[in-house]
């Protein structure tokens, strides 16, 4: 297995792009839980160029009824990202102060359930600028979100045969 560099300035670039709008090529999942990660998995596809189709347990999206669970779950992306061993993006968890364009910040509860999935789209003076769907936004600074907890998906490269 070979593995490459996570081309950052593709996945800016596609949050930038579809950020306001709703690309045709994936399922709209604004009132079913939430388009969030949906949104986060396709910026996080642009610069990885490569899904997982491991049945269950992979990372990909061929319609809305032949999808993995960690293409739209919060928790499933999470666990996908950072025990990812075959193909596809693959990450750890990091110190929000270490995340670069193109992670992922997970916003969760005080008792520990994540709920939104943004994408870091900038880092300037201590601050993270994010993408998100649902809750529509680009440039967004984290600190004007409400939540208990904050973790950093940072994603490392991209393995693929």
């Amino acid at each position: 297995m070979q593995t490459k560099n996570y081309d950052r300035p593709a996945a800016f670039n596609y949050a930038r792009d579809w950020a306001f709008r709703r690309n045709p090529r994936y399922y709209n999942f604004d009132t079913s839980g939430g388009d969030c990660t949906n949104f986060a998995s396709q910026c996080i596809y642009a610069g990885a160029g490569i899904m997982n189709y491991t049945p269950t347990f992979g990372w990909y999206y061929r319609n809305v009824n032949d999808r993995a669970p960690a293409w739209t779950g919060v928790e499933y992306l999470y666990n996908f990202l950072l025990g990812n061993k075959a193909e596809g993006p693959f990450a750890e968890e990091a110190p929000l102060n270490r995340l670069e364009i193109g992670d992922i910040v997970q916003l969760g509860t005080a008792t520990g359930d994540f709920y939104h999935s943004p994408v870091v789209v900038a880092v300037r003076q201590n601050e993270i600028f994010l993408a998100a769907h649902t809750y529509d936004a680009f440039m967004r600074p984290l600190s004007t979100y409400n939540f208990a907890q904050a973790r950093g998906i940072h994603i490392l490269g991209v393995r693929f045969i």
